[in-house]
């Protein structure tokens, strides 16, 4: 007993030492390891890296490459539904400001355009929030539409999204290398291929955006995030070519038609059109199953209200046993 009680006293002040020694050598390597990794000269990718590298190099599955639109789409609703909430937020404190102020004049503590000021932010978190909710609307019809073309996808009569994206991008390109090229157009439109103009110089910029976010090819694998930048990139670019070239026309002394020329509207009414097809589409099943039910639930009425439905035919045959007849009663005398 004599020997166990040191051991025990030694052990009950110095038990702590085991787990900060533990702790001191975990942060220890940590430190280490972090500080290789600083370390390592440029180019060097680590482990992480690489594991991120490969997964982002495999090829796009052929399920995702033709919902990659269509989960696109739902991630722009929920961009557009985000904005709605913030602009609901600053309505509801641009409406306060406004009150404040209102206050605030009436106690003769700030002049009246402070109080006009304040109603001009008003109606412009107002007018954000109409925006916002147009724009919702807009995306709506957008999820819809690419919900339409799923089963054209799958069944390969309409190419896949980042196929069709990538015509676009090239035939606006082809459009542009037109330009460059022919030199009848040359002459004919200089602003065209001098980039000192500044819509011409708007088209390059947009271009040189297009061209970082364009993917490899058709099987490289995308994010609904990069099919979305890389799908504004492309129309922002179509828009500034418009731009351009009806300018380039104008100043030759042409008039371009309208029509047709606004990339952004005929991006809408692609969607607008597709849309509508859909809801065509869904409104003729439904009109079909409707019809259907409604001569079957005919059909089940007629049954019923017929003398002669449900009865069993008559029987030639005789009756046995016989029915039972009822007799009179016996007279008392």
């Amino acid at each position: 007993m004599g020997t166990v009680e040191p051991l025990m006293a030694l052990l009950v002040d110095w038990w702590w030492i085991g787990p900060a020694a533990a702790g001191a050598g975990t942060v220890g390597w940590l430190g280490v390891r972090r500080s290789r990794q600083r370390a390592l000269p440029a180019g060097t990718t680590t482990t992480t890296d690489r594991a991120v590298r490969a997964w982002s190099s495999r090829p796009l599955g052929k399920a995702a490459a033709r919902r990659l639109e269509l989960d696109a789409a739902v991630l722009d609703l929920q961009t557009a539904r985000h904005a709605v909430t913030r602009g609901r937020a600053d309505v509801k404190v641009a409406d306060a400001e406004v009150v404040r102020a209102q206050a605030e004049r009436a106690a003769s503590r700030i002049p009246s355009d402070a109080v006009a000021a304040a109603r001009g932010r008003l109606t412009d978190a107002q007018r954000d929030l109409r925006a916002a909710l147009a724009e919702v609307r807009a995306r709506r019809a957008g999820v819809k539409a690419a919900k339409a073309m799923l089963p054209a996808i799958r069944s390969g009569s309409a190419p896949l999204p980042v196929a069709r994206l990538l015509a676009e991008h090239d035939a606006i390109l082809a459009r542009w290398m037109a330009y460059e090229t022919d030199p009848g157009l040359a002459i004919d439109y200089p602003q065209m291929s001098d980039s000192r103009s500044p819509l011409l110089a708007e088209f390059l910029r947009a271009h040189e955006k297009a061209q970082w976010l364009r993917p490899a090819s058709v099987q490289t694998r995308l994010s609904p995030a990069d099919f979305l930048a890389y799908r504004d990139a492309v129309r922002r670019t179509a828009h500034a070519f418009d731009r351009a070239e009806r300018a380039a026309r104008r100043s030759a002394g042409e008039q371009p038609s309208v029509e047709g020329n606004d990339a952004w509207s005929r991006v809408a009414s692609d969607l607008a059109e597709t849309a509508q097809r859909a809801l065509a589409r869904s409104m003729e099943s439904v009109g079909r199953a409707a019809a259907r039910n409604w001569s079957e639930r005919g059909a089940r009425r007629a049954q019923k209200k017929s003398p002669d439905a449900g009865s069993p035919p008559p029987s030639s045959g005789p009756v046995w046993p016989p029915p039972a007849r009822d007799r009179p009663p016996a007279s008392s005398s």
